[in-house]
């Protein structure tokens, strides 16, 4: 997992900004954070604008300490942003 997430407890949460070149990677990230929750069942807070992506993760068992589930999710949206230099091809 990214050391851009930040965790907060009572109750435990990961948050996490993420930047985009343009609005193109910005959508195209949504779409694919969108089909990473159907096939998860599990539905993050999510707000953004032109360039960018707030994620906040929350425990469905309002536990006080970031769980393995939690983790797992945040490491495969790490692996959905695209690399600093990546161009779209929209």
């Amino acid at each position: 997992m990214s050391s851009d997430w930040f965790t907060r407890k009572k109750p435990a949460q990961l948050e996490r900004r993420i930047e985009f070149s343009d609005y193109q990677q910005t959508r195209d990230f949504l779409e694919r954070v969108a089909e990473l929750s159907e096939s998860e069942g599990y539905y993050p807070d999510m707000s953004f604008g032109r360039t960018h992506v707030s994620i906040t993760l929350r425990s469905e068992d309002d536990v006080d300490e970031v769980n393995e589930d939690m983790l797992r999710y945040a490491r495969q949206v790490d692996q959905l942003i695209p690399a600093p230099d990546a161009k779209t091809d929209h």
